[in-house]
């Protein structure tokens, strides 16, 4: 799982010459400036987080910023994903209902400058598991019935039920205890443990501090991570010197174009999951096999293969690489022909479907609506920002939608995109599918509880093979973290999850 720097195939002629004109153009913008570069390293992302506040964030650019300024118990290990002591010095089991806490010495919060304190840590798990703060992370901290401290760095932690998932679940952020149910600050201004602070946040720009007494030694360079929503403006300005990374932004013709004039592409395998959610609770999409015959009619390794800096064709949400992984008995190959038939015998002709406002995936789903519209079925494709479209996902407005999981680490995630009590008007998960199945609901509840590894792999299984029938949703791939870095960032590789915390290693 280790990252890759990797030289890119030749890039056609017209794509050459066009490129060499947006580097000329690139080389004089740096020429004015004389040397632009800012001491800081500049990361170029295509989407503003929704909040940086990590009480609340789920999307991907909020989870990799606010894991840079905040820091939980534990960490996940960059290839495994296996949880790791972070600001705790060692966590140990004590029966099954009990984890006993000891945290690491010298650990302090920016703004503070105090240590962490096992006081903080009961506060922010309180915090989350308040229906009050209406965190989405309120599952992960509810099954703890009792925080308590037990000395001046030590604390036990109490389940009121078995929970498999706890050292996982301890990688959320731990808050000051006189902010953790502070109204939410989607500035980035709590306080945090990790190796940087919110230093500024505006639009388009968040500026992060590289400082001392994090979880991490302090880091050699601050951070800009700038949004540029345009994919060829993202390559200019790391043509022109003024960006150092910019992490899963160009698409495999750029990135050519960029390796070509002497940048280094990292590549790490994903445990990400990009799929296609449809109303799975009213027509057509109740029926199962409409649902498969959107799959049947997608070339998805072309797609892969042409449109993507890499990816592994998905099986279902769960990557190769995941410990509770289990192939299907059946793989979907295209199959027009097929897929023509169920969708005219179920009357479908016409669909909409929703995608971000970002390039590639606007790319990326014109070229489904293309095969599907060979199999039958007029697509319109409606691009919204991604703040508009997970809105509509939330009310149900949508009968197809283009979405990625950012992190499938810990399979018992599933449950939040995939149990019958996870859809939004239940007003904590993200089942957006609104799919509802009592066996997948079972063995996805067993799993969540039951401490032994095999016992899980076997529950995660039965859930695995259900979803392989009755396809939930429509899987694609697990696509490749793809970087174009500089020279003065080239040791950074993200994680498997896709994570930053790489930058706090660049020297």
């Amino acid at each position: 799982m280790s990252a890759r720097r990797t030289q890119a195939t030749p890039i056609p002629t017209t794509t050459r010459r066009r490129w060499q004109a947006l580097a000329l153009v690139a080389s004089l913008a740096g020429c004015r400036g004389g040397d632009a570069r800012r001491p800081a390293l500049e990361v170029v992302i295509g989407e503003p987080p929704a909040t940086l506040d990590p009480r609340y964030c789920t999307d991907a650019a909020g989870m990799r910023v606010s894991r840079l300024a905040h820091a939980g118990l534990v960490r996940l290990d960059p290839d495994t994903m296996e949880p790791r002591p972070y600001v705790a010095e060692s966590l140990e089991w004590a029966g099954d209902r009990e984890v006993r806490v000891t945290l690491r010495p010298g650990v302090r919060f920016a703004e503070a400058d105090r240590e962490v304190t096992p006081a903080d840590v009961c506060a922010t798990l309180g915090a989350l598991a308040d229906p009050r703060v209406a965190s989405p992370h309120r599952a992960v901290a509810s099954s703890f019935g009792a925080c308590t401290q037990t000395g001046p760095r030590a604390l036990s932690l109490r389940l009121d039920l078995p929970r498999a998932t706890v050292e996982t679940d301890l990688e959320v952020p731990i808050l000051r205890a006189d902010e953790a149910r502070s109204p939410p600050r989607p500035d980035g201004s709590l306080d945090g443990l990790g190796p940087f602070r919110v230093r500024g946040s505006q639009a388009g720009q968040i500026e992060l501090e590289a400082r001392e007494g994090g979880a991490l030694p302090r880091p050699a360079h601050d951070v800009v991570v700038r949004v540029v929503r345009d994919e060829n403006a993202r390559a200019l300005r790391l043509l022109a010197g003024k960006a150092d990374v910019v992490p899963n932004g160009l698409s495999p013709p750029l990135l050519s174009a960029v390796s070509s004039e002497g940048y280094a592409v990292v590549r790490r395998p994903g445990a990400g999951f990009t799929y296609l959610v449809p109303r799975a609770d009213q027509a057509p999409f109740r029926d199962a096999d409409v649902r498969r015959a959107v799959a049947l009619a997608l070339d998805r390794p072309l797609l892969a293969r042409t449109l993507l800096g890499g990816a592994t064709v998905a099986d279902g949400p769960l990557s190769p690489a995941s410990w509770a992984y289990v192939p299907p008995t059946e793989t979907i190959t295209r199959d027009v022909g097929r897929a023509r038939s169920t969708f005219a015998a179920h009357g479908v002709s016409r669909l909409t479907l929703l995608v971000s406002s970002d390039r590639a995936r606007g790319v990326l789903a014109r070229a489904i609506a293309q095969m599907l519209g060979e199999a039958g079925v007029e697509v319109e494709v409606q691009p919204l920002e991604l703040g508009v479209l997970l809105s509509r996902l939330s009310v149900g407005e949508f009968e197809l939608a283009l979405l990625q999981i950012p992190e499938v680490g810990e399979p018992n995630v599933l449950r939040w995109f995939f149990h019958s009590a996870s859809t939004p008007e239940g007003g904590h998960g993200a089942n957006r599918a609104r799919f509802r199945d009592a066996e997948i609901d079972a063995a996805l509840d067993e799993a969540s509880v039951v401490p032994d590894r095999a016992r899980r792999r076997a529950a995660y299984a039965r859930a695995l093979a259900r979803m392989y029938a009755q396809t939930p949703v429509i899987p694609l791939f697990h696509e490749d973290h793809v970087a174009a870095v500089s020279a003065r960032a080239a040791t950074f590789a993200p994680s498997v999850d896709g994570r930053w915390l790489g930058l706090a290693t660049v020297r």
